[in-house]
């Protein structure tokens, strides 16, 4: 075979005829979601910016982002590429010697998804890292309920920190462990003990179909207790009982944060249960190992006083 043959067999004759400039402003579309910083990050104007979107289009017969609200969201096939794309420009990179990520220069923007009650936790040391550790990048903290494969997929997100009682398919780690504990209205009685408390005081709830766990060990030792108010926000429910008064079952890293905040009480639950720790899980599309090993030791770092 002769290099010529060599080169129509390897698609290298028909990738000569693409312009493969066109996939690093491709990449900075996807990720940021909005023309305008992805044409500030990669210098371009934006009409350049819509012009090399364009071609694109073209070339791979998709929309690849459709416009949602003021920004853009990708399409199937565009979430698809991201992970090659960040790939490819980081071996590319290599070859030619450019620097791998450097979080001083950095414009990404970094999607980290979590419960409300994490984000409440660990979000304010997470946005101060950030900040000082990488000054242009962009923090995207999205709230999640149960995480699901679209986690990932839909909403694109660099890793999730989930709740070890949740399942993932994916590998995880741990980043803080944490536990279930009784809070009260320092009004409250002050020789009450938890179970006490949990037996005299009505209960605040969060109102969901499922009921939350603890209440089953409860209800197995036979304890007794009185809900008095049912409230669909998690994080309201510290905040509520601080100020008037009742017991809540929470989890031990939010009530601490809300001590903080409220004047509250914090008593260990009488009997025994599983930890609640919450794990790292890693979008298993990302190819970027030197982003992925710094932004672990970022959130193992906002979570080293906990």
């Amino acid at each position: 075979m002769d290099d010529e043959e060599g080169a129509r067999g390897s698609g290298l004759d028909r990738l000569a005829s693409v312009d493969l400039n066109l996939l690093v402003p491709l990449l900075a579309l996807l990720e940021e979601g909005s023309v305008t910083r992805a044409a500030e990050r990669v210098g371009l104007s934006q009409p350049a910016m819509s012009h090399a979107l364009t071609r694109m289009r073209r070339l791979l017969g998709d929309d690849l982002v459709v416009r949602q609200g003021s920004g853009v969201t990708p399409t199937p096939r565009g979430l698809e590429l991201i992970a090659p794309l960040r790939s490819a420009l980081r071996l590319a990179a290599h070859l030619v010697d450019f620097p791998c990520f450097d979080p001083a220069t950095d414009r990404r923007v970094i999607t980290v998804a979590m419960t409300n009650s994490t984000a409440f936790v660990i979000g304010p040391r997470l946005t101060r890292l950030v900040a000082e550790r990488a000054p242009h990048a962009t923090l995207r903290v999205r709230t999640i309920t149960v995480p699901t494969e679209a986690t990932f997929t839909d909403q694109g997100v660099d890793v999730v920190l989930i709740s070890e009682g949740h399942f993932s398919p994916h590998p995880r780690e741990r980043l803080y462990n944490d536990r279930c504990v009784v809070v009260a209205s320092h009004s409250a009685p002050a020789e009450a003990s938890a179970l006490d408390l949990l037996t005299t005081q009505p209960h605040i709830v969060v109102d969901t179909e499922r009921r939350v766990f603890p209440y089953s060990v409860l209800e197995e030792e036979g304890v007794p207790y009185r809900v008095g108010l049912l409230i669909s926000d998690f994080l309201l429910v510290p905040f509520l009982v601080a100020r008037a008064g009742g017991v809540a079952l929470l989890r031990h890293q939010v009530a601490a944060a809300m001590r903080a905040l409220s004047d509250l009480r914090i008593e260990e639950f009488p009997f025994p249960l599983p930890g609640l720790g919450i794990d790292m899980v890693w979008n298993p599309r990302l190819a970027d190992q030197d982003f992925i090993a710094w932004l672990r030791t970022l959130l193992l770092d906002a979570a080293r006083s906990l």
